[in-house]
């Protein structure tokens, strides 16, 4: 009899409670993803102890992202992270049918996507203020996807047409006020397929949720296959690309170079202890020449 034998009885451990649910092949790959996340997360973490502190910046952006990623990927190869809903497109008529909505899958879409908005802008150099917003409309983007993934009527394309609006004003920011940014910069040559390979990706999930989620026209399994490519792409994949290209753009030049050391810089703080003995002394002197008045 082997030592090890392959088995994955997570489905057992947890059933699912919905008609539409995962496969024990489904949940496989998923392991299968969880291990591509964990391998990221120990790669970076390498790397980030090599790298010099001026560099790290986009380290810890992925690491929490795959940190996330991670997490939620374990949940749903155990089965977890999802809750029954009645389908709006049935299967053979039967009003009683419901599919698995993985919530997991968008906490880590609310965590993974804005990071990853953010470390696209960052290499563009424009302003905080198109970084927020930009940032903001991701986060608003899933929202109104997940509230469409729980609405059982016609109405969840309401939702769903608020989200990929998002998405277009999202583009926008990265494709056009970003790229227009990044040519002022030594990033410029990074940035175009960084930038329209995020755009690309994005674009696919629309496809996405309409065959899943929303039309009900594949099975959860061959759903969450799908997603996790296009999840592996923009994180392991991005996130790497990111990691050792930023090793050749000036954080200094792009306002990044504070990471270098820390949050107060030596020299403001020598210069505030400074400024601080000169209003000392400037007080005490004053409060001698008073008393010789």
């Amino acid at each position: 009899m082997p030592l090890i034998v392959p088995r994955n009885d997570a489905l057992s451990v947890n059933p699912p409670d919905a008609t539409l649910h995962l496969s024990t092949n489904g949940s496989n790959w998923l392991w299968a993803v969880v291990a591509i996340y964990g391998f990221s997360i120990c790669a970076w973490i390498g790397l980030a102890f090599i790298s010099r502190k001026g560099l790290r910046v986009f380290h810890y952006l992925f690491l929490l992202a795959a940190f996330t990623g991670a997490l939620a990927y374990f949940a749903m190869a155990s089965g977890l992270g999802n809750t029954p809903v009645f389908t709006e497109m049935n299967r053979g008529g039967d009003s009683s049918q419901t599919r698995s909505m993985w919530y997991a899958r968008y906490i880590n879409w609310f965590i993974c996507w804005p990071i990853l908005t953010m470390s696209i802008l960052l290499v563009s150099g424009v302003s905080w203020v198109t970084i927020i917003f930009s940032v903001a409309m991701s986060g608003f983007w899933v929202v109104a996807w997940i509230s469409a993934s729980l609405v059982t009527t016609v109405y969840r394309w309401g939702f769903f047409v608020f989200g990929v609006v998002a998405f277009f004003v999202l583009a926008y920011q990265i494709g056009f006020a970003g790229m227009k940014q990044a040519r002022g910069f030594s990033t410029d040559r990074y940035y175009l397929p960084i930038a329209y390979g995020a755009i690309f990706i994005w674009l696919v999930y629309p496809v996405a949720w309409g065959l899943d989620e929303g039309g009900n026209k594949i099975t959860v399994t061959s759903g969450l296959i799908f997603y996790s490519i296009l999840d592996i792409i923009q994180i392991p994949v991005f996130g790497t690309f990111f990691i050792y290209y930023s090793r050749c753009w000036d954080l200094k030049a792009l306002g990044l170079d504070y990471t270098q050391h820390g949050r107060v810089h030596g020299d403001r703080v020598n210069g505030g202890d400074h400024e601080k003995s000169a209003q000392a002394s400037g007080a005490a002197e004053g409060t001698n020449n008073a008393g010789t008045a």
